[in-house]
C-alpha cells in the first residue's frame, strides 16, 4: 500500500515568509507557457505572433487565471459562505481556486488582448490552447504535493493513503489529472496544431479534451465535503465540464464546415 509522502507545503522559508510549492507550480506553469509560446511563434511565422505579443498574452493570462480562478471558486462552490464573509474573498492564501473560473477569466482577458492587438479571436485562442496543458499539469502536481483534492476510496494496486484524511487507500486522482489534463492533452493539441487548421478547431479540441478528462477523473475524485454529489450523481466539476464538451463539439463541427485554415495575419 502506498502512503502519501506528506511533503512540507512550504518549499523555501525566508524567516517569517514562506514560498509555497503551490505558488511555485503556478510560476512553473506560466514560464512553461511563455517558453512554448515563443517557440511556436518563432518556428511558425504564419501564426503571426511576435515575442512582444507573447509577453502580452502571458500577462493577460496571469491576470485572467488568478482573478477568474478565485471568483469562480467563490461563485461556483461557496457563494453563500462568501456572501456572509465578503472580505475572505481576498484571502487567497487560504486556498480556493477553480479551473473553470480561471478558464472564463482567460477568455475575458483574451478579449481584451484581441481588442488591443486587432487579431482574430479564434486565431488567438487557437494559439493559446496548446500551451495551457503544461500549466494544468504543474497545478495538479501542486495539488498532490499539498495532499489536497484526494480521490475516493479504492482497492487498485496504486491506491494511496493520505494520512491526514484517514487510513483508507484512495485514488491519487491528482496524478490522474496531471496525466490526462496535462501530459496527454498537451501531446494531442501540440501535434494537432503543428499545421494550419480551420479557425476554432484547436480551441474546440481543447474544450473537448479537457472536458472529457475532467469528467472521467471526477469519478475517482472525492467530492467536496460541503457540496457532495449533485443531480444525477454528478459532481460540480462534472456539471461544469459538460458545457465545455458540448460547446467544443459544436465548435469543431462549425470550424470544419466553415472553411479552410486561415493565418492570423
Amino acid at each position: 500500500m502506498l502512503v502519501h509522502p506528506q511533503f512540507d507545503p512550504v518549499a523555501i522559508s525566508l524567516g517569517p515568509l514562506g514560498i509555497r510549492w503551490y505558488g511555485l507550480m503556478y510560476l512553473v506553469g506560466f514560464l512553461a507557457g511563455l517558453v512554448l509560446g515563443r517557440r511556436r511563434a518563432q518556428r511558425d511565422a504564419w501564426r503571426g505572433f511576435s515575442a512582444r505579443e507573447i509577453d502580452d498574452v502571458l500577462f493577460y493570462c496571469v491576470v485572467g487565471v488568478v482573478l477568474g480562478g478565485r471568483l469562480g471558486y467563490v461563485l461556483f462552490y461557496k457563494p453563500a459562505y462568501y456572501l456572509a464573509h465578503p472580505l475572505e474573498i481576498f484571502y487567497v492564501w487560504q486556498g480556493g481556486m477553480s479551473f473553470h473560473g480561471g478558464f472564463l477569466g482567460v477568455l475575458a482577458a483574451m478579449l481584451l488582448f484581441v481588442r488591443k492587438s486587432g487579431k482574430p479571436w479564434l486565431g488567438v485562442m487557437d494559439f493559446v490552447a496548446p500551451i495551457v496543458p503544461p500549466g494544468l499539469a504543474a497545478g495538479r502536481l501542486g495539488n498532490f504535493i499539498n495532499a489536497e483534492l484526494w480521490g475516493r476510496p479504492s482497492e487498485v494496486p496504486w491506491a494511496m493513503v493520505f494520512p491526514h484524511v484517514d487510513g483508507m487507500a484512495r485514488h491519487p486522482s491528482q496524478l490522474y489529472e496531471f496525466a490526462l489534463e496535462g501530459v496527454v492533452l498537451f501531446v494531442v493539441l501540440w501535434m494537432f496544431s503543428r499545421r494550419p487548421r480551420p479557425a476554432g478547431a484547436v480551441s474546440a479540441l481543447f474544450l473537448i479534451g479537457y472536458g472529457l478528462s475532467r469528467f472521467v477523473v471526477e469519478y475517482t475524485r472525492e467530492p467536496d465535503s460541503f457540496l457532495g454529489l449533485l443531480a444525477l450523481g454528478l459532481s460540480m466539476g462534472q456539471w461544469l465540464s459538460l458545457p465545455m464538451i458540448g460547446i467544443g463539439a459544436w465548435l469543431l463541427w462549425w470550424s470544419y464546415r466553415r472553411g479552410r485554415p486561415q493565418p492570423l495575419r
